[in-house]
C-alpha cells in the first residue's frame, strides 16, 4: 500500500545522514538492486555505509564533499521516510517520482526549513531543503546521484545504476555549448570576488589570489590543469613588428602540447598586483619555478587541483547566495551559477572572445583547441594581430 507522505513516518527519522537511524528493514542489507555472485571492492553491508565509502573520495575537497553529500542524503531520507523503500532497492520509476518531488517537496513541514532559514546540521529545525530545486539544480542533482549510482556498481554492491536509462536521454538533449556564463552572470561573480573580505593579510592574500586566479582563467582561457601545472617562468616579452613589447605565456597543456598566450595588460596588471602581495618583484624572469598559483603563505609549493576547483566552486556558490538574497527574481541566475564548475569559465573565455568578433582562429590558438605548428615561430606578424585583438577586445574589467 502507498505511504501517505502527509503523515508522519514511523520508520526514519529525519536527520542527517551522520546520526540519521534507519530500520534494518529499509537500511539496505537485503535490497532487491544488491549485487549477487560478485566480489564486492567494498566492505559496507549497508546503504549508509556504501553511500560514505563513496563520500570518502572527496573528503580533501570540502566543496565537493558537502554537495555531493547533500544530494546523497536527500535521496537517502526521502526514499526511507517518504518512499519506505531502501536505496538499494530503487527503481527507475522510483526515481522518475524522486525527481517530481525534488521540484515541490512535501509536505513542506518536514522537508524545508522554516522562513527560508537555514539551521545548522546539529539543529532539531534542520531540514534536508531550503526550497523546491529549479530544473537546474534538478539536473545537478541528478548527475551527482548518476555518480553515486555508477561508483555502487563498479564497487560490486548494487547490480544495476536505476539512473541510467535516464542519463542516455539526458546527454542528447543536454547541449555542452550552454555550459557558460552570460554577460550579467559573469559580472555578478566579480563583484562577488570584490566583496570578499581584506581587512587581514591573511584575507587580503587570499582575495588577490582569487582575482588573479579568475584573470588567468577568463583572459587565457585555461584548464585548471594548466594553472596548476605551469610557473611564472612562463611568461616572456618580445618586440612586435613596430617595436612594441607585448607579454605573452608559454603554457604548456593537454597532451604535453604547447602554446603561448597573449599576457594583456590587464593581466600583467594583475599578475604584478598578486606577486606584490607575495614579496615578489611585479614581474617574473624567465627562469622562475614559482608556480602560477600558489598556496596561503609560501612562495613555491604549487597547488592542487582539488583545491583549484574547490575555489573557483565557493566563488559561484557565494554569488548564487547573493542572488538568492535578492529574491524570486534572481532564482534562475542563482541557480544556474550554483552548479558551474571551473571549466565554465574556459568556455566563457571562448564564447566571449568570438562574441566581441575576435577572429575564430585567434580564439583558436589561445584556447588551445589545436597544437602550435613547428612554423609557428616565423608567424611573429600573425602572432602579433592575435595579441592586438586580444587585447582590444577581450578584457575583463574588473571595478
Amino acid at each position: 500500500m502507498p505511504v501517505d507522505p502527509r503523515s508522519p513516518s514511523p520508520a526514519s527519522s529525519l536527520a542527517p545522514i551522520e546520526t540519521v537511524v534507519i530500520p534494518a528493514g529499509l537500511d539496505g542489507g537485503d535490497g532487491t538492486n544488491r549485487a549477487t555472485g560478485n566480489r564486492p571492492q567494498i566492505s559496507a553491508k549497508n546503504d549508509i555505509n556504501a553511500i560514505k565509502a563513496w563520500l570518502a573520495r572527496f573528503a580533501d575537497t570540502k566543496t565537493t564533499f558537502d554537495n555531493y553529500r547533500k544530494e546523497a542524503e536527500r535521496l537517502l531520507l526521502w526514499s526511507t521516510v517518504q518512499l519506505q523503500k531502501p536505496i538499494s532497492s530503487l527503481t527507475h520509476e522510483d526515481l522518475l517520482a524522486y525527481q517530481h518531488f525534488l521540484a515541490d517537496p512535501q509536505p513542506a513541514t518536514r522537508w524545508i526549513m522554516r522562513d527560508g532559514r537555514k539551521f545548522g546540521r546539529s539543529h532539531p529545525e534542520w531540514r534536508p531543503f531550503a526550497g523546491p530545486l529549479s530544473s537546474s539544480s534538478q539536473r545537478q542533482a541528478f548527475i551527482i546521484l548518476n555518480t553515486l549510482f555508477s561508483w555502487l556498481v563498479n564497487a560490486g554492491y548494487l547490480a544495476g545504476n536505476p539512473l541510467s536509462l535516464s542519463r542516455q536521454r539526458t546527454r542528447k538533449a543536454k547541449p555542452r555549448v550552454t555550459r557558460y556564463l552570460e554577460e550579467d552572470l559573469w559580472t555578478e561573480v566579480k563583484l562577488t570576488i570584490d566583496a570578499m573580505p581584506k581587512e587581514t593579510d591573511r584575507d587580503r592574500e587570499h582575495y588577490l589570489r582569487t582575482r588573479w586566479l579568475f584573470s588567468l582563467l577568463y583572459l587565457c582561457g585555461l584548464r585548471i590543469s594548466e594553472v596548476v601545472g605551469n610557473t611564472m617562468g612562463g611568461f616572456f616579452c618580445r618586440r612586435d613588428k613596430d617595436g612594441e613589447e607585448r607579454w605573452w605565456l608559454e603554457i604548456v597543456g593537454k597532451g604535453e602540447k604547447t602554446r603561448i598566450v597573449p599576457a594583456t595588460n590587464e593581466l600583467m596588471g594583475e599578475l604584478a598586483r598578486y606577486r606584490r602581495e607575495k614579496g615578489l618583484a611585479p614581474f617574473p624572469t624567465p627562469s622562475e619555478e614559482i608556480p602560477l598559483l600558489l598556496p596561503i603563505g609560501t612562495q613555491h609549493r604549487h597547488m592542487t587541483r582539488g583545491a583549484v576547483h574547490a575555489l573557483v566552486k565557493q566563488v559561484f556558490l557565494d554569488t548564487s547566495h547573493r542572488l538568492k538574497a535578492r529574491g524570486p527574481d534572481f532564482e534562475l541566475l542563482a541557480a544556474r551559477v550554483e552548479v558551474a564548475s571551473a571549466h565554465w569559465l574556459r568556455h566563457t573565455a571562448g564564447s566571449h572572445m568570438a562574441n566581441s568578433n575576435v577572429d575564430l582562429r585567434h580564439v583558436r590558438d589561445n584556447l588551445g583547441h589545436e597544437s602550435i605548428s613547428t612554423t609557428s615561430g616565423y608567424l611573429h606578424s600573425s602572432d602579433d594581430a592575435r595579441h592586438r585583438e586580444t587585447e582590444e577586445r577581450h578584457k575583463i574589467k574588473w571595478s
